[in-house]
């Protein structure tokens, strides 16, 4: 299928407002996502990674100025953090707000991250909503590191599969993880 990137942007947009779940390359991995503030939506991803809600997702943004729509009160590391990371860093984040309550964990943190991976950014900024990013497996199974390794299963529950990127053979990986208090605390829980 020959389809150009801004008609590739179009369609996931269009599948996102319409509460859809979308197949698509991010900074890291490839990722199952949908509209963070939309808890149906969200309801799906759990259903086609066969994974408990109890068990939270993180969502990406295109930028860390949209922080404070999220997050009740963003710990003042948190601006550092995302100013020196040179890998992909996700941010868990106390006091989430305006997000899909079936998105958060049990002590109402999120996990957030910065993207700079050029079709993810021009997603969000279109979409004007923060979007859900989970890896592309059924829960349990290995994270696929390129599109090649998605499996068919996966596949076939998507509302739209992007087209951009899926030729992209590199191995990518996942994103550290650290986790902040509200008095400053860090906890890092992947590196």
């Amino acid at each position: 299928m020959n389809i150009s990137f801004s008609e590739d942007l179009a369609k996931a947009v269009e599948v996102l407002r319409a509460g859809g779940i979308i197949l698509y390359p991010t900074d890291t991995i490839w990722g199952i996502g949908c509209d963070a503030t939309n808890p149906a939506a969200v309801r799906k991803i759990y259903q086609v990674k066969q994974r408990i809600d109890s068990k939270s997702m993180l969502i990406l943004m295109e930028n860390p100025n949209l922080l404070n729509s999220y997050i009740s009160e963003v710990p003042e590391i948190a601006w550092e953090l995302i100013d020196v990371a040179d890998n992909p860093l996700t941010i868990i984040y106390p006091g989430a707000k305006n997000l899909a309550p079936n998105l958060l964990a049990d002590d109402g943190s999120v996990g957030i991250r910065i993207t700079h991976e050029p079709f993810t950014q021009q997603l969000i900024q279109r979409f004007r909503k923060p979007v859900v990013s989970t890896s592309a497996n059924i829960s349990g199974e290995r994270s696929p590191l390129n599109f090649s390794q998605v499996s068919d299963a996966i596949k076939k529950e998507m509302d739209y599969i992007v087209t951009y990127r899926q030729d992209d053979l590199s191995q990518s990986a996942p994103s550290e993880i650290i986790k902040l208090g509200l008095g400053g605390q860090i906890q890092i829980i992947r590196k």
